[in-house]
């Protein structure tokens, strides 16, 4: 802490120095307002938000209404608050087959689709039995033994870094509970005339049969998926806008997800109050709270998007179709999961995706927001939200988020009685000091060296 001489005199010259916007208090978050919003998307009125469904476009009405309200703008180019964005959805056929070294396994036998699915693909398999996923060979078609427990998408993501189109699980009680959820598997989500972009498929193989298939290493792996159903939707972004007095000092994006998992096969719907109910949730509150007052140098956008949780497609469509050109963004903070507070990290604190990636969480941090490195590196967050689809355009984003491995995560428990209001309210409140300086100063964030992701 400063000694109070310095203190004061550091006031002093703030008075001569900085506007007046700078002197008056940051506004107050109240966790009546952070419980409304939670409670309305998490809500069973939108059964789980879906994406790409009518309940996500629902959510994104709210929030665009939410917006309006605050006095936000619409953004450049747009006559209202709201991008639709269009999307196909293939729901795979039940009638798939895998075929390994003479072994052939069908969906009625017992061979499971997480995901994927709809494309046919053949090529050579490797097979990996190591306890290290950093290890995963280059191969586009893999088999793995993943550990029992949720971390099996610590593997699967390894997997995709590494090349893999087709990869072959060998069967836990953790991946039978979520074959059996997927049931008759997980549609596939694309933006209109990406149709043809080579899909990713997830299958999962009974123990027994899987250690079979790995006694022959090298052979010529097949999966032919069936007939699939193809079928035209939308997906929905909410944006509002607020012009900054200074046209050549850049925008300020601050961004969450609107969408989560709908509807189960089985009826049961799964909230996604932390994921990203929560984030949401925060970025309507820093809407008010920066929208109030005198307007800022820099712009600043909010943003909710759509269908992050089927491949980020809203942002990807945005990194695509920016309201405002990318080279104008100084920064994007997206917001998922500040539902809860992680144990590890110190009272209040939330992590921040790739904090050493770029200066902007130190900056931000500096200033008082509660934020701290990730604690979980090998996980890979930071290309697993909004901001990865920006970051790999240029734009200095990261994810901030309360718990990233919250046990609640993509379960039915992940409602609103598992919310921290409390923390939530602290943890945005703390953002509106340091964003507030962020919007009227002249900082701008900076990837470090070796910081910046590349396209693959």
């Amino acid at each position: 802490m400063f000694p109070r001489r310095l203190v004061i005199t550091a006031a002093a010259l703030a008075l001569f120095a900085a506007p007046v916007r700078a002197q008056t208090a940051a506004p107050v978050v109240d966790p009546a307002w952070v419980a409304a919003h939670a409670a309305f998307l998490a809500g069973d009125a939108l059964r789980g938000r879906g994406s790409a469904t009518h309940d996500e476009t629902v959510a994104a009405a709210y929030v665009a209404a939410q917006f309006q309200g605050f006095g936000l703008k619409p953004a450049p180019g747009m006559d209202g608050y709201t991008q639709t964005i269009a999307v196909t959805r293939t729901t795979p056929s039940d009638t798939g087959t895998l075929s390994i070294g003479g072994i052939r396994l069908s969906r009625a036998e017992g061979l499971g689709l997480l995901s994927g699915g709809d494309a046919p693909m053949d090529g050579r398999v490797e097979v990996f039995t190591g306890t290290d996923p950093s290890a995963l060979p280059e191969a586009g078609i893999v088999m793995i033994a993943p550990p029992e427990g949720p971390a099996v998408g610590t593997w699967v993501n390894a997997a995709w870094r590494q090349g893999s189109r087709l990869v072959i699980l060998r069967e836990t009680a953790t991946l039978r509970e979520a074959v059996a959820r997927a049931s008759p598997g997980r549609p596939r989500f694309a933006l209109a005339g990406d149709e043809a972009r080579p899909s990713r498929t997830l299958l999962v193989v009974p123990a027994l049969v899987w250690d079979r298939m790995a006694l022959m290493p090298g052979t010529g792996a097949v999966w032919t998926p069936g007939e699939g159903h193809v079928e035209p939707t939308v997906t929905t972004n909410a944006i509002g806008w607020r012009p900054g007095t200074d046209p050549d000092a850049g925008v300020i994006l601050i961004s969450a997800h609107l969408d989560h998992l709908g509807v189960r096969a089985d009826g049961t719907i799964m909230h996604g109050a932390n994921d990203d109910a929560s984030g949401v949730a925060a970025v309507l509150e820093l809407a008010r709270a920066l929208s109030s007052g005198d307007a800022h140098r820099r712009g600043l956008l909010f943003v909710a998007f759509g269908s992050e949780e089927v491949g980020g497609l809203g942002s990807g469509w945005f990194g695509d179709h920016p309201p405002v050109p990318l080279s104008e963004i100084v920064a994007n903070l997206a917001i998922e999961m500040i539902g809860t507070q992680d144990p590890q990290m110190p009272d209040g604190v939330m992590m921040m995706t790739g904090f050493d990636r770029s200066t902007l969480g130190v900056a931000l941090r500096d200033q008082g927001a509660l934020i701290a490195p990730d604690l979980y590196p090998e996980q890979n967050f930071f290309e697993r939200s909004d901001n990865y689809p920006l970051a790999v355009r240029g734009v200095v984003a990261h994810t901030i988020s309360g718990w990233a491995v919250t046990p609640t995560y993509h379960t039915v428990e992940d409602d609103i009685a598992h919310l921290d209001i409390p923390f939530m309210t602290r943890a945005i409140q703390s953002l509106i000091a340091p964003l507030r300086w962020l919007a009227d100063g002249e900082f701008t964030p900076d990837w470090a060296p070796g910081g910046r992701p590349e396209r693959r």
